[in-house]
C-alpha cells in the first residue's frame, strides 16, 4: 500500500475496550457516573476558589487551571467513548479524530506543566515563606498558567500536524480513542522521525516538569525536616500533601507510556493508561484536594451553611 491510502481514510473505526454488548452497556453505566462525577467535582472546586476570598491565592488560582484541564482533558474523551459503546458503526471523522487527539494530547501536556509551577509556588510557600506573596505576584502567576496553556498547545498542535500527514494503511485504531501512538501505528511508512518528535516532546513537557517538581520537593523536604516542631512540620507537610499526591498519579504511567514508544507498553496498557488518564485522575483531583486540604473543606462547609439558610428562608 502507498502514500494513496491517505485519500480514502476519511473515517476510523475505534475497536474500544469490548465487543460484547452486555459488557459495553454495564461500561456505558459506570463512565457515564464517573464523567458525571468528575464534571461535578471540578466545577465545585472552580465555584468555591471564586466564591471564597480566602481562596484567591496563588496555589487556588493554579487549582483552577487544573481544574479547567481536568474536566476539558474528560470531555475530549468520554462523550466520545459513551457514543461508541451504544453504537452499532463505532466510526470518528478523520477532522473530528485530529480534533481529539489535539485537545487530548494538549491537555494533558498543559496538566504536567501546570503541576510543575504548582511545585515552585509549594517551594516558595515553604522555603522562603516571607517573600511568598513578593515573589508569587499576579503578573508571574498569569504569566506561568498561560506558559503552561501554550506549551502545551504548541506542542499538541505540532503532533498532530506531522501525525495526519502520515499514509495510513488501515483505519482501524485498536483503543478507545484517538491516542498518539495509536494513529502513529497505523502508519506505512517508516515511522522513525515521528518517535523522535514524540521522545522529544515528553522530555520537555514530560520529563522535564516531572525534574522540576523532583528538585522542589528535594528542597521542601530539606527545608521540611529542619523545622523544630512537630505542629510546624505537620503544618507544611499538609500544604503539599494534596499536590505531591496528584503528582505521583500524574506521571508515572505518562513516562512508561511516552518514553520509550517503541518498548512501551501492550495495546490493552495503552488503553487502560488512557482510561486513567481520561477517567480516574480528573475525577481524583477534586477528592483529593477536598479531603486533605483544611481551606476547601472550610469553603465548602461555609458555602453548604449559606445554602442551608438560603433553603430555610424559602421553607419559611
Amino acid at each position: 500500500m502507498g502514500t494513496d491510502n491517505q485519500t480514502w481514510v476519511r473515517e476510523f473505526i475505534l475497536l474500544g475496550l469490548s465487543s460484547d454488548w452486555d459488557t459495553q452497556v454495564s461500561l456505558f453505566v459506570l463512565f457515564s457516573i464517573t464523567y458525571l462525577v468528575t464534571v461535578l467535582g471540578n466545577f465545585l472546586i472552580v465555584l468555591l476558589i471564586g466564591l471564597d476570598s480566602r481562596l484567591h491565592t496563588p496555589m487556588y488560582f493554579f487549582l483552577t487551571n487544573l481544574s479547567v484541564v481536568d474536566v476539558s482533558y474528560a470531555t475530549s474523551v468520554v462523550p466520545q467513548m459513551l457514543v461508541h459503546l451504544l453504537a452499532e458503526h463505532k466510526a470518528i471523522p478523520l477532522v473530528s479524530c485530529a480534533a481529539q487527539l489535539f485537545f487530548s494530547l494538549g491537555l494533558g501536556g498543559i496538566e504536567f506543566v501546570l503541576l510543575a509551577v504548582m511545585a515552585y509556588d509549594r517551594y516558595v510557600a515553604v522555603c522562603d515563606p516571607l517573600r511568598y506573596s513578593v515573589i508569587m505576584h499576579g503578573g508571574l502567576c498569569s504569566g506561568l498558567a498561560i506558559a503552561s496553556w501554550v506549551s502545551g498547545s504548541v506542542n499538541s498542535l505540532m503532533q498532530t500536524a506531522i501525525t495526519f500527514q502520515l499514509p495510513m494503511c488501515t483505519k482501524f485504531i485498536d483503543h478507545i480513542s484517538c491516542e498518539l501512538l495509536a494513529v502513529v501505528r497505523l502508519a506505512c511508512v517508516d515511522t522513525s522521525s515521528n518517535e523522535i518528535a514524540i521522545m522529544v516532546s515528553s522530555i520537555v513537557l514530560l520529563m522535564t516538569p516531572f525534574c522540576l517538581v523532583l528538585l522542589s520537593y528535594v528542597q521542601i523536604i530539606a527545608t521540611i525536616l529542619k523545622i523544630q516542631s512537630t505542629e510546624g512540620r505537620k503544618k507544611a507537610f499538609q500544604t503539599c500533601a494534596s499536590h505531591l499526591t496528584v503528582v505521583v498519579l500524574c506521571y508515572g504511567m505518562a513516562i512508561v507510556t511516552y518514553i520509550q514508544p517503541r518498548s512501551g507498553p501492550s495495546v490493552l496498557q495503552e488503553k487502560l493508561i488512557s482510561l486513567f488518564y481520561a477517567i480516574l485522575t480528573p475525577m481524583l483531583n477534586p477528592v483529593i484536594y477536598s479531603v486533605r486540604n483544611k481551606e476547601v473543606k472550610g469553603a465548602r462547609q461555609k458555602l453548604l451553611r449559606k445554602l442551608s439558610g438560603f433553603t430555610s428562608k424559602l421553607a419559611i
